[in-house]
């Protein structure tokens, strides 16, 4: 990631329906919409939820009749599978990325070279797999949905613990989708001044508008589900993005991006023709004879703005004018005594 830009995550999840064939296709999807990683969910099933596991109530109105081991188990792909997904990114020239939900997981995706790692907000308080995956030396993003601020403090502190200080903290809300009202974005501003960490948002909610937000307020990471089509069979489909529109979110980021400056107040240089021409300037409002004594009868503000700034009046108020000064005209410093 580049100090200062919006490192953007184009989340694909499961939304391959366990197809290596949509997968590539989701693949192809983010490389033309410009983000820069796509991201799935690595796991086996067996070490991720018991048979008896609830699914969460969107689960059961997007997926019905499923139990969310057997809806898990139809959504995953292989060790084989996930070696030609990594494959098939270096080819493409994206970044590939998966969360693992289990530690055999995640040491399958350090063996495939996965340059850095995402943890999920389910696996914020699991702190034997998050020193694990800290050990790996790499950079990790870790998102932070349903949790408080303590237990954040506590996961960052367990990474630390096992020699790796590289995180990027992403304030959730983990609902699918989440409610505007919900979303609480300034809790950004207090994990960043908390930890003294960069912090991203993982959007969980329907639209564009609150990624881009969260790229003016500053999120150094920009994470969002799509989807090839919401009409697809799926648990997340609904709440997801499109690829049109995923390019629409991408633009808008970089140019949130380019808009954010260097915080200095200052005049920019496309700004200067507009300053002496829409700024006021001192002008005579009457013809001023050579010798007179300036008053403040004598004297208007009007464009253009290449005179003496009207800030300056009460310090010619007084001064005798050099030269004869004709009505309307500037008055410029050289043409009264000091």
């Amino acid at each position: 990631m580049k100090k200062g830009s919006v490192f953007i995550i184009a989340e694909a999840g499961v939304n391959h329906n366990g197809s290596l064939r949509l997968a590539k296709k989701l693949v192809d999807a983010a490389k033309k919409a410009g983000a820069d990683a796509v991201k799935f969910q690595t796991y086996r099933t067996e070490d991720l939820v018991t048979r008896r596991a609830p699914k969460a109530a969107y689960q059961n109105k997007t997926v019905p009749g499923k139990s969310q081991y057997d809806m898990l188990k139809s959504l995953e792909l292989s060790v084989q599978e996930f070696k030609a997904l990594s494959s098939y990114c270096r080819k493409k020239k994206i970044l590939f990325l998966s969360t693992p939900f289990d530690i055999r997981s995640a040491d399958l995706l350090r063996s495939l070279g996965m340059k850095m790692f995402k943890v999920s907000s389910g696996d914020l308080t699991n702190i034997p797999m998050l020193k694990h995956i800290a050990k790996y030396k790499r950079p990790i993003i870790l998102s932070t949905g349903m949790a408080t601020i303590n237990e954040v403090k506590e996961a960052v502190k367990a990474v630390y613990s096992a020699g790796n200080r590289k995180i990027v903290l992403l304030h959730c809300t983990s609902n699918y989708p989440a409610r505007y009202e919900d979303v609480n974005l300034r809790a950004m501003d207090t994990m960043a001044k908390e930890l003294g960490l960069p912090v991203g948002y993982s959007d969980h909610t329907q639209g564009l508008e609150i990624s881009i937000a969260a790229a003016a307020r500053g999120a150094s990471v920009i994470e969002k589900h799509f989807t090839l089509s919401r009409k697809m069979k799926g648990p997340d489909h609904m709440s997801s993005i499109e690829p049109d529109e995923l390019s629409k979110l991408v633009s808008a980021i970089k140019k949130v991006e380019l808009s954010m400056g260097d915080g200095v107040k200052a005049p920019r240089n496309s700004e200067k023709a507009a300053l002496r021409v829409g700024r006021k300037s001192l002008v005579a409002s009457v013809d001023i004879p050579k010798g007179s004594r300036l008053t403040r009868q004598m004297i208007a503000v009007k464009r253009p703005g290449t005179g003496m700034s009207p800030s300056n009046i009460g310090k010619i108020i007084g001064r005798t004018a050099k030269k004869d000064i004709g009505k309307d005209k500037l008055i410029m410093e050289g043409d009264i005594k000091r």
